[in-house]
This record gives structure tokens, C-alpha cells and sequence, in this order.
């Protein structure tokens, strides 16, 4: 509840039964990658329908809606907005009617040249009914399409226009693509279920389908899935990678597989880092739930300090990031959570975050614990200070937000009313994730970025590379 906030999640099946069942039941899986709207469209004789709305799936997606639908294949999508306004004009599957037939493009990422592009494509007298950079991908495709009749050629084409993060799965007429940007932002990954294949954001829903999963999509590749088998094709081919660090410490659920490291085992993995480099004197570990278990966990074994449950969680709450304005959202704190007193009273404990960005959620969970008799409340975070806005797909461009902006960790300790405050250093974190610094996007706590950002220091000059 105190963490960053995240775009979306995307699915497509193909199968040799109706797919739109599965479909839903994959966004409802993936949820927590988005809550503003949900959305599916299911190609059949030769034609497109598509069901979608604002809110939870259960209530966008309800099945009498769904049961409407039916098809062998189909794409998916929640949503959670990082560019463009939360109108449901924004939903997605965004589709579309060409001369070459019908189009649902679901997105997960932003594009960083949008505003460069749009202005491009409405000088050339393309119209565009969205302010969703996610329609700005159907009008490039579309263009390519039109000019070469082929999928895979004008995807190809499609990529060396945008710049920025998507995992995309595209639905041209009954054929099904998944793409993943050449940097490889935002996970995509490609399972085996029943009758069929998958393209998903995380694997958790794979499993959940009692699929098999098969392997990550590549960065910078194009796969076309078909019921029997998929198709890989080189797209853009990029030297250095730049997986997004907050799929593991926060974003992806525990149980799934991000490029090759399992959630659950690299957050457990931070906890253990953070006892060894921040430690404490205290009678026991709690989280602060949901996202915060892993880390207090790995942090109690590594330290063999008890861990403890400390908040009761109310999951039928108003999720706070929604409401309209901080007051609000500070407010609606104690309705979410509430202190055990006979935990925490008396104790002195050290209580666990995946990151503090605002860091105004994270003072008033403290000032409970105090309340409730706390005698001292030291803070671990799982992730180093977040100092400079994500372009990429992640709700955080407003830097005077940031509470680590501009401040020491003795400054922020005082701003949130803890004993002590300790961070992860970034090469614990690397470390944690088990993968090389070159291949993981570290910009939003090192303000060093991996593609050119107008006003910010690039990471490295990278040339890209085409088989096209």
C-alpha cells in the first residue's frame, strides 16, 4: 500500500476451445498489476467483439458479459494508467477496424517518444480518439501494416519508431503476437495450456491455468503463438538489457518467474542482504503486509530474531492509492490496517518495507505501532532510496514527491518518526536479484537511465542493431 504504482498486465491465448473463460480468469490472476479497468477481445467468423470497463474484473468483466463471448482465440488486459487519463476510453484491448481487417493491441509499459510521435502522426492527418500512448502502437502498426501486408515486417518496422518499455499482445485478425521492447522493461513470458499456448505477463497465471510454463519472451523478440506450437522472430536486437528492478522487489506476485528468478526467492534473498548490512537490536521482525512477508522473512532466518505478524490487514478496505487526494489516503490508513497490540506492545521491533517513496503512509503505520505500545520501531527497506522519476512504466515521474529527495537517511528517519532506518544498498539489491547490473533498470534509485530521456543522464550510448 506504500509502494510505487504500476501500468498493467497483459494476456493472450490461443486454443482449441473458447478462450474467453481463461482469459478472464488470467486477468484476475495478474489484478494486482492493475485496478482501473480490464478488458478482453475474442476474434470469431471473421469478426472482433471486446467487453470492457472500469474497475475490478469481477465487475468489468462480469460473466454474463463474458459468456457473450466466444472464440478460439483472444488477448486480455488490466489496467492501471501511468499515460493517459483514467477514462474508459482508455481500456483496453484497444481495437481497431483496418483495410487489412481487425486489431486488439493490449499494453503493458510507456512509450517515451509519445508526445514526439503523436504530434508526427497528427501532422501527417491521423486521428486519434485517445490520450493512452497505447493507441499511438495500433496507429504505428496499423501504418506498417498498410504498407507491407505482413505482420511480422511491420512489427519490425513498428519497433524502430517507438522508444520505451511494452510487452504487447496483438491480436491481428485470428493471429496471435506477443512483443517485448529490445530492452526487455516489462516481463512477458510464454506458457503451454490446455489445447494451446499462452502469452502472460507473469508465470503465476500460467500455473494457475495447470499450464506448463515454456520460457520468457526475449527482449526485443516478436512471437506469434498458435494452438500447437509459437514462432520466434528476431525484432530489435539490444547489447545491454534493462529488466525493471521493482518486478521483484515489489511489482510481480511471490510466485511468479521474472526473467529466470523467482520472485519469492529474490525477495527472501533482499531480507537476508538487509539483516547483514542494516542490523538491529530488537525483539522481533514484522512485515508490513502484503508486500513486505518475503523481505521480513529472509530478514528474521538471516538474523534469528522471531518474526512476527504485527498489522491485521482489512482486505475489503478502499485501496488507498485510488482515492483523490493524500489527505484522504492518510486517512483511510487506519481503516486498512490496525496494530495486534498484544504483539507490539512492550516490544521493540524492526518492521519491513519493499520501499518508501512518499513516505507519508509509512509515518502513520508508525504512529500506530506507538499507539499501540511499540516501545521502539526501527524500518528496514527493501529497496535503496528512490530519488529520480520512472519513464517506463511505473506511476513515479513527480520528483519533489520523493521523499529521499534531496534528503540524508538521517532526514527521512525523522520525517517517518522511526528509531532507525536502513536501506538496502543498490549492490545488495543487485546482488539479491542475481543478475549483472547491465541487464537490470536501477535508473529510479541511481537517476541513470538506460534509453535517452530529454533532461537525464543516460546510462550508456547502445547502438541497436536490426535484422530487419
Amino acid at each position: 500500500m506504500s509502494g510505487p504504482k504500476h501500468s498493467c498486465g497483459v494476456v493472450g491465448i490461443v486454443a482449441d476451445c473458447n478462450v474467453a473463460p481463461d482469459l478472464q480468469k488470467t486477468l484476475m490472476i495478474i489484478q494486482h498489476r492493475g485496478q482501473e479497468s480490464a478488458g478482453i477481445s475474442v476474434y470469431n467468423d471473421g469478426g472482433l467483439r471486446t467487453v470492457v470497463d472500469n474497475g475490478l474484473v469481477q465487475f468489468a468483466l462480469p460473466y454474463e458479459k463474458v459468456s457473450k463471448l466466444c472464440g478460439n482465440v483472444g488477448v486480455g488486459h488490466v489496467r492501471y494508467s501511468t499515460t493517459g487519463s483514467k477514462s474508459v476510453m482508455n481500456a483496453q484491448p484497444l481495437t481497431v477496424t483496418t483495410s487489412f481487417g481487425t486489431v486488439a493491441i493490449a499494453h503493458n509499459g510507456d512509450i517515451t517518444n509519445y508526445a514526439e510521435l503523436k504530434g508526427k502522426y497528427l501532422a501527417a492527418g491521423t486521428s486519434f480518439l485517445t490520450d493512452s500512448d497505447s493507441e499511438l502502437v495500433t496507429k504505428v502498426l496499423s501504418k506498417y501494416m498498410v504498407q507491407y501486408g505482413d505482420p511480422i515486417r511491420a512489427m519490425k518496422s513498428m519497433m524502430k519508431e517507438l522508444e520505451g518499455s511494452y510487452a504487447l499482445a496483438i491480436l491481428i485478425n485470428d493471429r496471435l503476437f506477443g512483443v517485448r521492447d529490445p530492452y526487455g522493461f516489462r516481463p512477458l513470458c510464454i506458457g503451454e495450456v490446455r489445447g494451446g499456448h499462452i502469452i502472460v505477463s507473469e508465470s503465476a497465471a500460467i500455473d494457475a491455468l495447470s499450464g506448463t510454463f515454456i520460457r520468457d519472451v526475449a527482449p526485443g523478440e516478436i512471437v506469434e503463438v498458435m494452438r500447437d506450437r509459437f514462432i520466434s522472430h528476431p525484432g530489435q536486437i539490444q547489447k545491454h538489457k534493462a529488466h525493471c528492478m521493482f518486478e521483484w522487489v515489489y511489482f510481480a506476485r511471490p510466485d511468479s518467474v521474472i526473467d529466470g528468478r523467482e520472485v519469492y526467492d529474490v525477495r527472501k534473498r533482499i531480507g537476508e542482504i538487509l539483516a547483514r548490512e542494516c542490523p538491529a537490536d530488537v525483539d522481533m521482525i514484522m512485515p508490513i503486509p502484503d508486500s513486505g512477508r518475503a523481505h521480513a522473512i529472509g530478514f528474521s532466518i538471516a538474523s534469528k530474531i522471531p518474526y512476527e505478524e504485527g498489522f491485521m490487514k482489512n482486505r475489503f478496505a478502499e485501496r488507498t492509492f485510488i482515492l483523490p487526494d493524500q489527505k484522504e489516503r492518510e486517512l483511510a490508513v487506519s481503516i486498512k490496517m490496525n496494530p495486534i497490540k498484544s504483539t507490539v506492545e512492550g516490544k521493540r521491533m524492526v518492521i519491513v518495507d519493499d520501499s518508501i517513496v512518499r513516505g507519508t503512509t509509512l509515518k502513520k503505520l508508525i504512529f500506530m505501532l506507538r499507539k499501540a505500545g511499540a516501545k521502539e520501531v526501527h524500518v528496514r527497506v527493501g529497496s535503496p532510496p528512490v530519488i529520480a522519476p520512472c519513464y517506463y512504466g511505473v506511476d513515479m515521474k513527480a520528483r519533489e514527491q520523493f521523499v529521499a529527495n534531496g534528503r540524508t537517511v538521517e532526514e527521512i528517519r525523522e520525517i517517518i518518526g522511526a528509531d532507525s532506518l536502513g536501506y538496502i544498498s543498490i549492490n545488495g539489491l543487485i546482488e539479491a536479484i542475481g543478475k549483472p547490473e547491465d541487464e537490470l533498470c536501477l535508473a529510479c534509485i541511481n537517476g541513470r537511465y538506460p534509453t535517452n530521456i530529454p533532461g537525464e543522464v543516460q546510462r550508456f550510448q547502445a547502438t541497436l542493431n536490426s535484422d530487419f
